[in-house]
């Protein structure tokens, strides 16, 4: 405890970290250029005043999900280098019969790649694809756009890579990347559907009313120039990603071999996600000799998210020691009454409106702790309200063109083909969609995992 806290005692260490923090949200939601470093400068504050213990630091960050971001980001941008996924996309093209068809099957490629790749990414592979046929077609590309976006998001959570969020749930809730296929919660011995399931149900609803909406879009599609993949290893060092990560999930905690036993690392999805880019960058330099790909992959690793996600964690590490977690959780589960199914609704909607207007990685990082209090203070396994906070806070930020960083790219390619989407515009095909897929989310959810509170 440092002489500032001992000066302002419990309660005024509590409602400084609590103002702090309240500053701090409120300045990345103003200024979001700057929230890193808005979130660097918070995250200082709270270890100068003692509110988190210096020697906490390094426990506090979770360095487990920053090596996963980190190595996925770096690998994918290899991926996108090589024009496989342009490659997918023109073959998908030629068996599109129709616009409507090729939209249908653009969002749910991107779907697809969204579940193992970054949302941004999956969008920015497949957008000139897109861009081009309604060039070639002299259509506006705004709705087409809009519902790759939309579909890259929703699928975002349905694996430990596909989302930071989804990222920030496996660190929290120690998932493996098969816990999103099937996850049997502590304590239980009977799985259940992972969110893997739950999303793709989702997805199918929320495609079948996209294919409802652009039912008269019914003009034919042709490509003509064709991308050519330009090297295979990128694409063999994801699917080894994701081929390990599978692996690692069978693993058990302490492997025995003869008279030397070994634990399993704790940032082991971290360490595989690192060493793959790091056998892309060896491949480049000393096999291919093109520092240029090196270079630019290097360049794609989003420096300024895992700095934030860094200061996020020593923030709401910070919050926690001061007790306000806890207060927080308390409160909510006060207000709800203590019903389960009253705390999982409000959990939902509640994420879905916020992250609506909020970048869902800030929230869903307060949020997490929160949620282990509001379990631990009605006395239920916290399962299907981490599960329905997740849902809910990754499907929502699909509402507005500033609920998510896929959004924002996907209104600024259009920008820049000369095209100003204005709110309506998005909302009408964002709104339906969204509320489609978080009600079958919401629904099918509690109904899977209401088992564990019963």
């Amino acid at each position: 405890m440092s002489f500032i806290t001992e000066k302002l005692g419990e309660n005024g260490t509590l409602i400084a970290a609590i103002v702090l923090f309240a500053i701090t949200y409120i300045g990345m939601i103003v200024f979001s250029k700057y929230r890193a470093q808005i979130a660097v400068g918070s995250a200082v504050l709270f270890i100068l005043l003692g509110i988190l213990p210096f020697g906490d630091v390094p426990g506090t960050i979770n360095w487990n999900v920053l090596m996963m971001l980190a190595g996925t980001m770096g690998t994918v941008a290899l991926f996108i280098e090589s024009k496989m996924p342009a490659k997918m996309a023109d073959w998908i093209i030629d068996k599109s019969p129709s616009l409507k068809w090729a939209i249908i099957l653009l969002s749910l490629f991107a779907g697809v790649v969204s579940a193992f790749v970054d949302n941004v990414a999956t969008l920015l592979m497949i957008a000139p694809v897109a861009m081009d046929i309604c060039k070639k077609l002299k259509v506006s590309p705004v709705p087409v756009i809009i519902s790759i976006a939309i579909a890259s998001n929703l699928e975002g959570a349905a694996t430990l890579v596909g989302d930071t969020t989804s990222i920030l749930l496996g660190g929290h809730m120690n998932m493996s990347f098969n816990d999103f296929f099937f996850y049997t919660p502590p304590g239980e011995t009977k799985a259940g559907l992972g969110l893997f399931f739950l999303v793709q149900i989702a997805f199918i609803v929320a495609t079948c009313l996209l294919l409802w909406i652009f039912r008269k879009e019914t003009q034919k599609v042709h490509l003509e120039e064709k991308a050519e993949v330009k090297d295979y290893l990128p694409t063999i060092l994801l699917l080894g990603t994701v081929l390990c990560l599978i692996f690692a999930s069978f693993l058990p905690d302490t492997i025995t071999l003869g008279s030397r036993s070994f634990v399993k690392p704790e940032t082991i999805n971290g360490i595989i996600c690192v060493a793959f880019y790091v056998i892309g960058l060896l491949w480049y330099l000393l096999f291919k000799k093109k520092t240029e790909i090196i270079k630019s992959s290097l360049k794609e690793i989003d420096v300024f998210t895992l700095v934030l996600l860094a200061s996020l964690f020593l923030v709401v590490g910070g919050l926690s020691a001061s007790g306000a977690v806890v207060k927080i959780g308390e409160t909510f589960a006060h207000f709800s009454g203590g019903n389960v199914f009253v705390v999982y609704t409000i959990l939902v909607w509640f994420s879905v409106i916020i992250s609506a207007f909020v970048d869902n990685i800030p929230y869903v990082a307060t949020m997490l702790p929160v949620v282990s209090v509001i379990a631990q203070s009605i006395g239920v396994p916290p399962t299907v309200l981490y599960f329905g906070l997740i849902s809910g806070a990754t499907l929502g930020g699909n509402i507005t063109p500033i609920g998510a960083s896929t959004n924002i790219a996907a209104t600024g390619i259009l920008r820049k083909a000369g095209h100003n989407v204005s709110l309506g515009q998005y909302m009408k095909l964002s709104v339906p969609y969204t509320l489609a897929a978080v009600a079958v989310g919401y629904i099918l959810t509690w109904f899977c995992w209401r088992y564990t509170v019963a």
